[in-house]
Parts: C-alpha cells; sequence; structure tokens
C-alpha cells in the first residue's frame, strides 16, 4: 500500500483521509494547526499521523492537495516543490472567489480559458497533477451511494500513469471513472463544482453526484 500525504486538514481531508485509512493506506494530514487535527490521529489508529505540508509532502508517495483554490499554489510552495517531484498529486481544488454565488451559481477567479490546475501544472512542472473530487461532496467522496449505476468522477491530468493511478484509486472508492485527459480538460471539470453547488444554495440540497450515462 501506498503511503498518502494529505495537504491540508478541512473535511474534504477528513474524508478522503478516512477513506485512505479504510483501504489499508498509511496516512498524513497535514495543518499549520496540529491541534486540530490531533482527534483524527487518534481515531485513525498506527497508520494515522499528522504533520506540516512539508512533512506531508515528504511523506507521501501520493499526494492529495485539499486547500482553498485561492491558496492552492501557495500550499504547494510551502510543501517544497521538491517534496513532490514526479510525484502524483491529486488536486480536489476549486477556484472559488471570495464573492457570495448569484442565484445560487458560484464566482471563479479563473475564465473558461484557463483552470486552477493548468496554473499549477505551468507554476510546477515536475509534478504529476490529477484533478479529481472537485465536484462531489465529502460525504460521498468514498464509497458513494450506488443507485442504478455507479456516479462517475471526471479526471484529467497531463500524465497518464499518473492518471492511471488516480483511476485505480477511484475504482477501489467506488466510482466509474471517466478520463478526460490532459491538463486543459480541467477547464470544463472544475465548473462542475458550479453545477454541483446549485441545488444546494437554492434547495439545501447537497447530496448528489453527477454519472455520465454512454450510449
Amino acid at each position: 500500500m501506498k503511503k498518502i500525504g494529505i495537504i491540508g486538514s478541512g473535511p474534504v481531508a477528513h474524508a478522503l483521509g478516512n477513506g485512505f485509512l479504510k483501504y489499508g493506506h498509511e496516512v498524513m494530514l497535514s495543518s499549520h494547526d496540529l491541534g486540530k487535527i490531533k482527534d483524527w490521529k487518534e481515531k485513525g489508529g498506527d497508520k494515522a499521523k499528522i504533520g506540516s505540508f512539508a512533512d506531508a509532502a515528504e511523506f507521501g508517495e501520493i499526494i492529495v492537495l485539499t486547500v482553498k483554490g485561492k491558496v492552492a499554489i501557495q500550499a504547494v510552495e510551502e510543501a517544497g516543490p521538491q517534496n513532490l517531484h514526479e510525484k502524483t498529486v491529486i488536486d480536489t481544488c476549486n477556484p472559488i472567489a471570495d464573492a457570495p454565488p448569484e442565484n445560487g451559481v458560484l464566482k471563479c477567479f479563473t475564465s473558461l480559458d484557463e483552470s486552477l490546475m493548468e496554473m499549477l501544472q505551468e507554476q510546477f512542472p515536475e509534478i504529476h497533477f490529477v484533478k479529481a473530487f472537485n465536484s462531489v461532496g465529502n460525504t460521498e467522496m468514498v464509497n458513494p451511494p450506488d443507485k442504478e449505476g455507479k456516479p462517475t468522477m471526471f479526471i484529467c491530468g497531463n500524465n497518464e500513469n499518473a492518471r492511471k493511478e488516480v483511476h485505480d484509486i477511484l475504482d477501489k472508492f467506488g466510482w466509474e471513472v471517466s478520463d478526460m485527459g490532459k491538463a486543459t480538460a480541467a477547464r470544463a471539470i472544475e465548473p462542475l463544482c458550479m453545477l454541483w453547488c446549485i441545488p444546494g444554495f437554492l434547495r439545501n440540497e447537497w447530496s448528489h453526484a453527477f454519472r455520465l450515462i454512454k450510449y
């Protein structure tokens, strides 16, 4: 089992950290305040560890980036690009702007001609980023309900082997995977977060996922 380093300590970090522990991985969550994640470590047992962003980046053979989109580049810098060299980094982040939603629609600091993941990949070309887990709630990230077929997780990234690693993780976590190819596809995948959130903001409906139906 590969070691998993998680850069972040919020609900997504906890959900995925618990998921990886469930399937036998050693996992390290990271935070600027280790007191915030002490309880997670105690509940997680011997395979649950905590540390700094740099600790998690060095520890993990596969990394999960789970911070707010606006600080994603800063978080990678703090983790140390040298600790992430040629590693698979699952990018769960969304480019959400610091502005309230309009009629349930979130605002982003990117355009349709760029994505946060492309910005990360350009800034850190030696890291193998793969976009995933950005368009579903944290409570359904691991083993989501299978209602009339598995839900679909859309992924993309420039490195084929990294996408294969993430594909295998998602398959284990109960998802059908739709590989959208290179990082450019994040321009379409990241806005799915906006669509996913609309029912929540308008009707307080947060338990759903997307499914690609093939004819």
